[in-house]
């Protein structure tokens, strides 16, 4: 099936068939920890489109339901009330297990991030390679709904808080979560801090397990590339077993999961993606030709002065003269105003980034138990266990303006008679030192114990303590200690024996370090008290340095090159407790509205979270070359709660009323570290006539800051900072940008956006520099305003037809932003004056102009806006006649608003239609099932998005040639077939991005993953 790209976006989001979310109001669900029905019949032969039979019969019978005794309520997400399932006010997108192994994905955020709300979350693409931030966040998977930050989304299990999986955030690893006990999984939008506490201003996510299992399942699979790459494996294994009439059921399960590396280097010749072509500077800034675009796509290129074995300029004028090896240096042709050029003897840019997707292994054991002493008494437990191990390599460690001294032993040996005086090395990029290389190690902990049954035939109450614990390691190989490498590389003739040796271990010499070009200084002084290097981080005895050669590649002796690296290992604890009691009920018996009875639920909750965070005593001291330094971290809060919540049914089965209901929840938390804070929400449901339904939320909800954010310990890092006063960048930004750069550069005298003192200009690409981040204790609570208003239509004359439409509006007050160096510079000469806070925290060098310091900390500085409609459809058609069913499933994305205000009077950042936010967008399928065999046909699709931010292309018209303005839409196809061999037995296979669509120009991963098409097989067997 084909879809005109001149159809209307809105009109795609509904008839475009792409892959998995169906609306939620046919999804029924218990409440945390109660029984659910067996699963005694989930018969893993059943086709796919098994669940579909529930969802249309659900849709067909679409009137009211009888609740009499209670029996036919339910409980769903964002909600303690039982109550019909039409009359939920919370709009719900639901994705079955079913419907997720319809996708072929092992990894359940690679199926979610296909949703529409959930598509800015963070993948295994996102924490790899050069994308990577640290070891302890390699292969971490985390959920991002409405593109408000994973701190800003709630994920659940059965309802249940889970713990974090990175230090200091509230960030859950959805690694870490069992895809062979997924029940289905709920995505939630709105502020639900009223029902479930802080956390979820953006909304919730809640993975809904299965429960009273009984039998013994397996299931497994295997995929791979069209290329034979990026292979994928899963099995799992889940036995369960009722006994005592039912009342006793004792469940376990494992699951083992492992994908392979897949590096960039495996897709060098690939289309014309990231590796092979990237988007340069196309022109002098100080010639900008309207008619020139600013930026196009080249091919080719290399890091400008920089080579695996070392460019060396033996004459001091900044230009290399020789490689590492001795042949004249090719610097091919200079791309201007970049670090890059095309061709020559320069290092490849396309094979430095090193994985577009990590190793990543998971093994999870899951054990569950309840036992029903009576109706009024009911035990259950549940315990969970997950090993996962992933590594990914980044880039080569790399050399930048190094000093070798004339009378370097190694310089002479290469160069002899033309070494004249000092030189320079103006790059290395060691691939022979052995690529950065990030490992994690990750242990996680969950139980949950309680207790809960029903006092009466109306009341209800639950008791549960859950605890969570994350213990990883973030493992980095093969770092430079910085006092040893310099030592090592400045290599000299011993004149007593002639053999080669380092400076320092010869007499009376003192240990330096490298500072770039500019200047040498002494870094620690021989102590003979001692015996070592006072003062150098690794403190080390005269005689240990081992001579290290870097002229050239494989240079080096293996002994010299192992003194000076160490491996950097950073651990971490993460823990949750939280004891929870709650009752819920009606007042049926006692007092009636004309709807019925009151639905209520009240409870408390106890709350503690903790984290600490313990780098290595060489990273504490900041021994290490090629990172930040850091020091301990540790914090901890505790939150006390105590929350309520109503449901008024007014009207029933009235004249033009046939469901008139409000509702409302409240809930009030004291915090160790913030105070208290009170969150809120109203709601309402209004059916006319039994085929249609309205509904609306409006809320209140908070977001308490994180552990990190607030107690953050002072730490180095480093970042690149694009000048926003650089010839290339003045004209950019806020209109105040180039008043204020005028007057910050003419108090250094410098002519302002021209030239520094010694007549080169300012920045014109910006500057590597290190500075300094850490947290703030002073922080409070964001606060966040959002409601929800749509309808469902599920008409009587056309049975099986389900059709949700919801719009939402998120904004979010005083939120907490934590600017990156490069933000902090454009917002402080992008305010109406210098006098603000940002440029209290960065400063320039007096001399040069350029930066040379920053700091950053989170602050409570920043508003979010977000606003759009959600669209879902499910359609469920017999035909007859022996031609099987058919499914129609849809959801679909309108983002009218995308806002980022990053301070108070700073111009507002529109980030809809850039990459990650597209501006329309859809997913959804059509499956057909006749007797044992089903098919399944799946597309994911969203608009086309600006390469560029918005407010770049709208300062520059010409930044770009037309047709690269725009990233291409994503069309992705998917398809499946599925066969019951018999009612123990199923086989099934697929294809993913069956017609290998590839990244767009220039880019490594986007619209679509960088894998190709992707083939995997699987079998499903219920053995008794």
């Amino acid at each position: 099936m084909r879809f005109s790209t001149t159809t209307s976006a809105l009109a795609l989001a509904i008839a475009a068939f792409a892959a998995q979310p169906v609306s939620a109001q046919s999804q029924p669900a218990t409440p945390p920890g109660a029984p659910e029905s067996s699963q005694q019949d989930d018969d893993p032969s059943a086709s796919p489109a098994a669940a579909s039979d529930t969802e249309a019969t659900a849709a067909e019978s679409a009137g009211p339901l009888e609740t009499g005794d209670g029996g036919n309520e339910i409980v769903v997400t964002g909600s303690r009330i039982a109550r019909p399932e039409f009359a939920f006010p919370n709009p719900i997108q639901a994705f079955t297990s079913e419907t997720i192994e319809q996708s072929g994905d092992t990894n359940i955020t690679d199926f979610l991030t296909d949703s529409p709300a959930l598509l800015g979350s963070s993948t295994s693409a996102d924490n790899a390679g050069s994308n990577t931030g640290s070891a302890l966040t390699v292969g971490g998977n985390y959920l991002n709904l409405r593109n408000l930050g994973t701190n800003r989304t709630l994920v659940l299990l059965d309802g249940r808080r889970h713990v974090a999986g990175v230090p200091g955030t509230s960030a859950v690893d959805i690694n870490t979560i069992p895809l062979e006990l997924i029940d289905r999984v709920d995505v939630l939008t709105g502020g639900t801090s009223a029902i479930y506490g802080a956390d979820g201003v953006s909304g919730v996510v809640n993975f809904v397990m299965k429960r009273d299992f009984e039998g013994l399942r397996i299931r497994g699979q295997a995929g791979i590339s069209q290329r034979e790459d990026a292979a994928t494996r899963y099995f799992g294994i889940t036995a369960g077993k009722n006994f005592a009439d039912g009342r006793f059921n004792l469940t376990g399960s494992y699951e083992f999961g492992q994908d392979d590396r897949f590096s960039q280097l495996q897709r060098l010749n690939y289309g014309r993606t990231g590796p092979t072509f990237r988007f340069v500077e196309n022109e002098d800034p100080n010639n900008d030709s309207p008619s020139v675009p600013d930026f196009a796509p080249r091919r080719d290129l290399r890091w400008a002065d920089t080579s695996p074995g070392g460019a060396f300029d033996l004459d001091f004028d900044f230009s290399p003269d020789f490689t590492g090896e001795g042949k004249v240096y090719d610097p091919g042709t200079y791309v201007p105003n970049t670090f890059f050029t095309v061709g020559g003897d320069s290092t490849r840019q396309d094979i430095y980034f090193g994985d577009s997707l990590p190793q990543n292994e998971r093994h999870i054991f899951n054990g569950l138990a309840t036992f029903e002493f009576s109706p009024a008494l009911r035990v259950f437990a549940e315990g969970k266990y997950v090993r996962s191990k992933a590594g990914t390599f980044q880039q080569p460690i790399y050399d930048l303006y190094v000093v070798l001294y004339g009378d370097n032993a190694f310089l002479n040996q290469r160069f002899g008679s033309n070494v004249v005086g000092d030189a320079l090395l103006l790059g290395r990029d060691s691939f022979d030192f052995g690529i950065r290389e990030f490992l994690a190690k990750r242990d996680t902990y969950r139980s949950v114990l309680g207790i809960d049954g029903k006092i009466g035939d109306n009341l209800r109450y639950e008791l549960s303590h859950t605890f969570g614990q994350v213990d990883a390691k973030g493992i980095s190989p093969g770092q430079r200690l910085s006092d040893r490498y310099y030592a090592a590389i400045d290599a000299v003739v011993n004149p007593a024996n002639g053999q080669v040796t380092c400076r320092i271990n010869l007499p009376g010499q003192t240990l330096i370090q490298n500072f770039g070009y500019i200047a040498s200084q002494q870094y620690g002084t021989f102590n003979p008290a001692t015996g070592n290097y006072e003062g150098a981080p690794t403190t080390f005895r005269p005689g240990e340095c081992k001579p290290l050669n870097i002229v050239g590649e494989n240079a080096f002796s293996r002994d010299a090159l192992d003194w000076v690296l160490d491996t950097d290992v950073a651990e971490t604890r993460i823990r949750q407790n939280v004891l929870s009691g709650s009752l819920s009920g009606t007042t049926d018996g006692l007092f009636s509205l004309p709807g019925g009875p009151i639905g209520y639920a009240l409870g408390a909750e106890y709350r503690k979270e903790s984290s600490r965070f313990t780098p290595s005593a060489f990273t504490q001291q900041g021994a290490f070359l090629d990172s930040s330094s850091a020091l301990p971290e540790r914090g901890s809060f505790n939150v006390k709660e105590v929350f309520a919540e109503l449901n008024l049914p007014v009207f029933r089965n009235a004249f033009l009323a046939d469901t008139l209901s409000v509702g409302g929840a409240f809930r009030y938390s004291d915090y160790s570290t913030i105070g208290t804070t009170k969150t809120w929400s109203v709601n309402g449901v209004y059916a006319p006539v039994r085929d249609i339904t309205f509904r609306g939320t409006i809320s209140q909800a908070v977001r308490a800051p994180n552990l990190g954010e607030l107690f953050g310990a002072p730490a180095g890092t480093f970042e690149f900072i694009p000048d926003p006063c650089g010839i290339d960048r003045i004209t950019d930004g806020a209109s105040f940008r180039q008043a204020n750069c005028l007057a910050a550069l003419s108090a250094l005298g410098i002519t302002p956006s021209t030239f520094d003192p010694n007549g080169d200009p300012i920045s014109p690409t910006g500057t590597a520099q290190k500075g300094r981040t850490s947290g703030n204790r002073n922080l409070r609570e964001e606060t966040a305003r959002t409601w929800t208003a749509g309808g469902v239509l599920r008409p009587r004359f056309l049975p099986g037809l389900q059709l949700a439409a919801d719009w939402y509006d998120i904004r979010i007050r005083d939120a907490v932003n934590t600017p990156a160096a490069a933000q902090v510079a454009e917002l402080c000469y992008d305010q109406p004056t210098l006098a603000n806070a940002f440029c209290a925290q960065i400063s320039r060098d007096p001399l040069t102009g350029y930066f040379s310091d920053f700091t950053v900390s989170p602050a409570n500085v920043a508003n979010f806006d977000t606003e759009g409609l959600d669209i879902a459809l499910n359609y469920r058609l017999q035909p007859g006649g022996g031609l099987g069913s058919f499914n129609f499933r849809v959801n679909g994305n309108y983002l009218h608003k995308l806002e980022f205000i990053p301070s108070p009077g700073a111009e507002v950042d529109n980030d809809r239609s850039e990459a990650g936010a597209p501006k329309y967008s859809a997913t959804g399928d059509i499956t057909w099932s006749l007797g044992g065999l089903t098919l399944n046909y799946g597309v994911n699709w969203f608009a086309k998005s600006l390469r560029f931010s918005n407010e770049r292309t709208r300062d520059d018209p010409d930044i770009v040639a037309p047709e690269y303005l725009y990233f291409k839409e994503r069309w992705e196809h998917e398809i499946q077939a599925s066969f019951n061999v018999n009612r123990q037995f199923n086989i099934y296979g697929g294809v993913n991005n069956l017609f290998d669509t590839k990244p767009d120009i220039g880019s490594s991963s986007y619209p679509v993953s960088s894998v190709g098409r992707f083939f995997y097989v699987g079998v499903k067997a219920k053995v008794f």
